[in-house]
């Protein structure tokens, strides 16, 4: 709205404010409003351009799915490695507990042997 379509009448002047009247002048025609009325309507959208948009979320959807699964069969290999790792050192860990218990029981067995060596000849 242009600063020409308004007038300022002044009503009264107090020590306290002043007070105004502001008249409008009347909408022309011609005029066009700076905001819309209604929304903007839609265009029509074809079959084609439908087809087209389902196409595309199909292909999102399967993309997606596939990201998904490669991810799960990263984790699987991932899970099957670590499974792998831990069963190879409790195998380590198992022999070598059995070989010091082998060298400890071959170390007491000739110990006493020694020992009663000893004690046979004395």
């Amino acid at each position: 709205m242009a600063t020409s379509d308004i007038q300022v009448k002044e009503l009264e002047k107090r020590a306290s404010g002043q007070a105004f009247e502001l008249i409008l002048s009347p909408r022309s025609k011609e005029a066009v409003p700076e905001f819309p009325l209604s929304p903007p309507k839609k265009k029509d959208v074809s079959l084609e351009e439908i087809q087209k948009k389902l196409e595309a979320a199909e292909e999102r959807r399967k993309s997606h799915e596939a990201e998904v699964l490669k991810q799960l069969a990263e984790k699987r290999e991932h899970e099957k490695e670590v499974l792998q790792k831990a069963i190879e050192e409790n195998n380590n860990f198992s022999k070598m507990a059995e070989e010091k218990l082998t060298h400890k029981w071959k170390l007491t067995k000739k110990t006493a042997r020694h020992k009663w060596l000893l004690n046979w000849n004395a």
